[in-house]
């Protein structure tokens, strides 16, 4: 298996802490969708991705329908998805995600997260180059599944690693798929067209540089800056290229 799976299996453990800063960080994503495709669930699929991503988290269905609801009001504020690039301590580059509505305290905390931690906040492009933006789908079937001809079957909609996941408390199977940014639309509606249960669907940065070993006293302190830019409201996700033991 490549690269997707040994990070996802590394992330995997380290989930959206507290189930209300879930359903805030599910709540941005889903007012943004609604923004930029509208509250229309069947001529939205980022929309409905998302919506199946909030229930697969527990989300309440009154939460989801009042952000929809609030993101299609004029007065309801704007949020940007905006990146941010540096390097943490030991050389280790760091990514993040986030979705504000006030880009100057975003920024002005983000560099002290950084500057605290002995890192430097870059510039654009700096360190993106550095990982592979990916679509991501979980998904459920109540038939077998041969994941060598479904990957062949779907290579053609931009799909460049399909793997079995297992779920440790209810051992229950389900499918994750990879493919290009570019090609969520298309491989959400293969999804959809055959049989197949969306639990979620998502974008995700894979390092595609050789990962960096640190010692065990390194990775301390570069999770030090990542729980501390993890614990920001405006911040959505944290990649990094640390090597994953």
């Amino acid at each position: 298996m490549g690269r997707a799976f040994e990070f996802r299996k590394e992330r995997k453990f380290k989930r959206w802490g507290h189930m209300a800063k879930t359903f805030t960080k599910i709540g941005k994503e889903i007012t943004i969708a609604v923004k930029q495709g509208g509250p229309d669930v069947v001529g939205n699929p980022r929309l409905r991705a998302l919506i199946q991503t909030a229930r697969s988290e527990n989300m309440p269905k009154e939460n989801i329908e009042r952000a929809i609801k609030r993101a299609s009001e004029k007065d309801q504020s704007d949020y940007k998805e905006v990146v941010y690039e540096g390097y943490g301590p030991f050389g280790i580059a760091v990514l993040v995600e986030t979705a504000t509505d006030n880009t100057t305290r975003t920024v002005a905390n983000v560099r002290s997260y950084f500057t605290k931690c002995g890192g430097s906040l870059g510039t654009s492009g700096s360190v993106s180059f550095m990982f592979d933006h990916k679509s991501v789908f979980k998904v459920k079937s109540a038939q077998p599944v041969d994941i060598d001809e479904l990957t062949l079957e779907l290579i053609d909609y931009g799909v460049d690693e399909i793997f079995e996941e297992i779920d440790e408390e209810t051992e229950e199977k389900s499918y994750v798929i990879y493919g290009d940014f570019t090609a969520f639309g298309q491989i959400q509606k293969y999804i959809e067209d055959n049989g197949f249960e969306l639990v979620s669907g998502a974008f995700e940065r894979i390092p595609n540089v050789e990962l960096k070993h640190i010692t065990p006293e390194q990775r301390e302190t570069i999770n030090k800056l990542v729980d501390k830019l993890e614990e920001d409201e405006d911040v959505q996700n944290v990649y990094t290229t640390m090597a994953f033991d």
